[in-house]
């Protein structure tokens, strides 16, 4: 008896033991995803939403697929979603992913080389994002790759030779990059340097198809590759080709940085060089530098003479992303500030909250000349409000204050107080609340299909504004159904409440305040490349356009991703009315085809060709008909609901 309660003693540890090992090695790739997403600090879509500790189960995450088993993390597909931020390296851990697709994104900086130990990786696609620096060599560790997607980035420097251990590799594109060297082997009458060791693409006997078009590759194709049609090699600086290629005065630098002997002469002419040449040089570099230090020195002083701040804007980890903006001290002086007082009294005393996140509460009031108004006020306390987000507040202000039109919510003024801290936007109030409610909370019998059409011409209308008739271009930080909030007659105005809340949930990431005027401030890319943006708002235009027409949320567990399945009917006549909201009994026809070649033209776009907001409410206002005529002829209840509005 002893001897088998010593055995189930035994036999309890040992599986205790194998069971905190699978525990360990789940939180591990838990920990790794959490490490991914802590490196993304724009999130427009929220496919991140429920990657959270309310949701610890990764393999319930949006883009995420497991193995059968459930315990390992197989495939990351996180595509077209906007998201900004870098790739991290500790994806560099999931040992069993086989699948890792970003493509079209904005993610920036390196590719990780840890990349490379994902060794049962079969397809990475880092495809039209905005990654910089080499391709690693430690890609030639993933020996399973059998597709490899770099196109569209601005990756530099030359193909790392290594590449050529990818014996299963069939698909390759590297188009749209700036790349140079050789395509293949530097010499290319051999296929392999040594029967053990492969260099080069001819390596790779199982490609297929590849694209190395659009960047600065020299020489000529290595004859494993002469089987790919000429367009796969166009816009570079090859020679004897038929295909089109650079003009000559682009390829200079190129061809200069292909042939390492004149670096190797200019280097033994720099080592013959008699001793009192040497000492010349050295006497004349020093005068320079000296001249230019007093130079910089003059400059600083000058510029410290102006109201201007410094800030460093820290990311996650050890990267650094610095990006200059100079701020004039009377930035805000067109803009009305409104004190705490008349704030309190028009929102009586603050108690009439309609809206409240983390970061913040909205308050709803009416102000006494009569216009109602929604003031947002930031929930932190003094010691948490660093001068990166004192800094941001500013310029926002500035920013937001020069919209006016009538699909977009207008900026009356803010409020910045120290006793007791203070900071509040004040907008004009929208009373239907916002479209995503309407659409995902009962709402959605009020949304007619004419009233939807109306709707979306708005919204059109209002992105048109804000991308062309203002200069810089404003785009909306996150633009999705939650940023459209409807009047009383259902007109919708376009109110960019949501970028607060990326800023506010980096606070305790960014470090630096301002201590005293006379300094050069810093922002993060992502704040000055905001108004660039505009090809983002374009393609969440096409998702919230599909949002509308379906009544659909962008992400559901019986349907998956709406994209995903919206694209099984956006191009097929004879199954895209199967796109239409379930409680809408009439629509249009016509009107359902144009919205569907729109979100087309949205969601794919080319980056060749980018489709502007201007066309694309030009398509919509001249095929839309809106009248009162068309909405009779398609509801024997219009009479009715014109009546109600």
């Amino acid at each position: 008896m002893e001897s088998f309660t010593s055995l189930v003693v035994f036999l309890s540890l040992i599986l205790g033991v194998l069971f905190e090992a699978c525990d360990s090695i789940s939180s591990n790739e838990v920990m790794v995803l959490g490490a991914f997403r802590s490196e993304v600090f724009e999130d427009p879509y929220q496919v991140f939403s429920n990657w959270n500790s309310l949701q610890p189960d990764p393999c319930l995450w949006s883009g995420i697929s497991c193995s059968p088993t459930r315990d390992h993390v197989i495939k990351i597909n996180i595509s077209y979603s906007a998201i900004k931020g870098f790739l991290s390296g500790d994806l560099g851990q999931l040992s069993f992913l086989e699948e890792l697709i970003v493509h079209g994104n904005k993610l920036h900086g390196p590719v990780p080389k840890e990349l490379g130990y994902l060794k049962n990786l079969r397809i990475l696609d880092l495809g039209m994002n905005q990654l910089t620096g080499p391709i690693p060599s430690e890609f030639g560790n993933l020996t399973k790759l059998v597709k490899i997607n770099l196109q569209s980035n601005e990756f530099t420097g030359k193909l790392p030779p290594e590449l050529g251990n990818l014996r299963c590799l069939e698909e390759l594109r590297l188009d749209r990059n700036k790349l140079g060297g050789t395509v293949g082997h530097s010499d290319h009458t051999e296929l392999y340097a040594t029967k053990t060791n492969l260099t080069g693409f001819c390596g790779s006997s199982q490609l297929r198809v590849a694209d190395f078009s659009y960047n600065f590759f020299v020489g000529s194709i290595p004859k494993c590759l002469e089987h790919l049609p000429g367009s796969s090699f166009q816009g570079n600086c090859l020679h004897k080709i038929n295909s089109k290629q650079r003009p000559s005065a682009q390829c200079e630098p190129a061809v200069t940085k292909s042939h390492p002997g004149t670096n190797e002469q200019n280097h033994h002419q720099t080592t013959s060089k008699p001793i009192w040449l040497l000492a010349l040089e050295i006497v004349t570099g020093t005068l320079v530098g000296s001249l230019f230090l007093v130079a910089v020195l003059t400059a600083v002083q000058k510029f410290n003479r102006k109201s201007s701040m410094i800030l460093p804007w820290k990311k996650a980890g050890s990267r650094k992303y610095y990006a200059p903006v100079y701020v004039d001290p009377e930035i805000l002086k067109n803009v009305t500030r409104f004190s705490r007082q008349e704030l309190e009294l028009a929102c009586e005393d603050f108690s009439n909250i309609i809206g409240s996140s983390r970061d913040s509460l909205v308050y709803k009031g009416t102000m006494k000349t009569g216009p109602e108004i929604a003031v947002i006020s930031m929930s932190m306390k003094e010691e948490q409000w660093t001068g990166y987000l004192e800094l941001y507040f500013q310029t926002e202000v500035a920013d937001l204050s020069r919209i006016n039109h009538e699909n977009t919510g207008k900026l009356l003024g803010y409020c910045r107080e120290s006793t007791p801290f203070t900071r509040m936007l004040v907008f004009e109030y929208a009373s239907n609340g916002t479209l995503y409610e309407h659409l995902h909370y009962g709402e959605a019998c009020q949304l007619s299909w004419t009233r939807r059409m109306k709707i979306i011409l708005g919204i059109a209308r209002g992105l048109n504004y804000l991308h062309t008739e203002l200069q810089p271009p404003f785009t909306i930080s996150e633009l999705n159904s939650n940023a459209v909030y409807l009047t009383d007659d259902f007109f919708p105005k376009l109110i960019d409440f949501e970028s607060w809340k990326t800023i506010l949930s980096r606070s305790e990431k960014n470090s630096g305040s301002i201590a005293s005027q006379g300094a050069i401030c810093v922002l993060p890319n992502s704040l000055e490349a905001r108004h660039l943006d505009v090809q983002g708002n374009i393609y969440a235009f096409g998702v919230l356009l599909l949002e509308i027409i379906s009544g659909r949320p962008l992400y559901c567990k019986d349907k998956g991703n709406l994209v995903d399945w919206a694209k099984d009917y956006i191009e097929m006549p004879e199954v895209m009315s199967y796109l239409v909201d379930p409680q809408l009994k009439h629509f249009r026809y016509e009107d359902l085809e144009v919205i569907c070649e729109v979100a087309n033209l949205c969601i794919r776009q080319q980056p060749t060709k980018p489709v502007s907001m201007k066309e694309l409410c030009a398509m919509l206002e001249t095929r839309i008909d809106t009248s009162v005529a068309i909405e009779f002829k398609a509801s024997s209840l219009a009479w009715a609901e014109l009546a109600l509005s």
